[in-house]
């Protein structure tokens, strides 16, 4: 066994991997997955079993990036809890064995779903994966850091005021033409944060596509993709999942528009109350609420903007890379309408 189209020593790998996977085949395989992850990540089977290597990119990385360490510790930390993620196998902090460090993990089985409005589905299979992720999200937000040994896996306190001067850096530092509301929103957000809701475990990037679905069942399996989760406040993360309600498909993944009813698919109001019930949460109130949407389309719309500038660097990752970030200006012209119409901003 050699490199042959491998981007890593198999030979090596398979040395390392048969001292925490037992039986180990002598011939392993390693397949990339398509996609623009930061973090590259391989099906690897030796013909008999499947796991999912995540590795750090090669090369120079800034000091706090592609901390794959810190994704294995979290799924480390949340498996055999209510929140389903894939086994965790071994973390390698050894650079020498494929030229970065990685993680290892089961394969997962199943379904993704990439439009929210879930067009491949029947009605009553709609209500009910709603019901499920609801069900898994709030598990997720319900889980008491120290209970699981991630006490410190991030700070506490004034955890908006830290995301909102992070993600007006990160614009800054990717603009490639001003976007007007965003300079806007820069402003306005630090005076209108709202007391914080809470304090929990957060993924950073619960879209319906970052997790893995039952083959058959409407079922979450594996929440997928850590690479942003740290600890901070729960209803910040929940905004940012419940941006398709707002969000239409071509703006981004979203399904604003649809009617809901007739999908099957739970209305804004009681999916945030379904949510409330489950974790405790207090109900919100409406413009604490609004704040939360603005805030994460501001995020979403900095994280765009990062994809616009490194198409037009030339080192994106995705083919569509460049239409991609092209929705930076449009969702943040529309969280600073949203903003204006509903919480007075100026």
């Amino acid at each position: 066994m050699n490199k042959g189209d491998s981007p890593f020593d198999l030979a090596a790998l398979r040395h390392y991997l048969a001292a925490h996977i037992p039986d180990l085949g002598p011939q392993l395989s390693a397949r990339a997955f398509a996609g623009g992850q930061s973090n590259p990540t391989f099906l690897l089977t030796d013909g008999r079993g499947q796991w999912v290597l995540r590795k750090k990119p090669a090369g120079e990385l800034l000091p706090s990036a592609h901390a794959v360490d810190r994704e294995y510790r979290v799924i480390r930390a949340l498996h055999g809890t209510s929140v389903p993620v894939a086994r965790p196998i071994c973390l390698c902090d050894d650079p020498g064995v494929i030229g970065t460090m990685f993680y290892v993990m089961e394969f997962v089985q199943g379904r993704i779903f990439w439009d929210p409005a879930l067009p491949e589905l029947t009605n009553a299979e709609r209500t009910e994966l709603y019901e499920d992720v609801n069900r898994v999200v709030a598990a997720l937000h319900s889980v008491r850091p120290d209970s699981v040994g991630l006490q410190g896996y991030g700070r506490e306190g004034q955890f908006l005021e830290r995301q909102i001067t992070r993600w007006s850096r990160q614009y800054q530092a990717s603009e490639t033409r001003p976007i007007l509301e965003m300079h806007k929103l820069i402003a306005w957000l630090p005076g209108h944060i709202p007391a914080a809701q809470g304090h929990g475990i957060v993924h950073g990037d619960l879209r319906l596509d970052n997790m893995i679905f039952h083959p058959t069942e409407p079922r979450v399996l594996a929440l997928l993709d850590w690479e942003l989760s740290t600890l901070g406040d729960p209803l910040a993360d929940l905004g940012y999942h419940m941006l398709p309600w707002h969000l239409t498909a071509q703006q981004f993944r979203g399904m604003a528009g649809e009617n809901f009813a007739a999908l099957g698919i739970p209305s804004e109001r009681d999916y945030l109350a379904a949510w409330c019930r489950r974790t405790g949460h207090a109900p919100v109130e409406e413009s604490t609420w609004t704040f939360y949407l603005v805030y994460n389309m501001f995020r979403l719309a900095a994280i765009l903007q990062g994809i616009a500038r490194r198409a037009e660097d030339g080192t994106a990752a995705a083919g569509n890379a460049r239409e991609t970030g092209a929705k930076a200006g449009p969702i943040a012209a529309f969280a600073w309408q949203l903003a204006v119409r509903q919480l007075g901003a100026t």
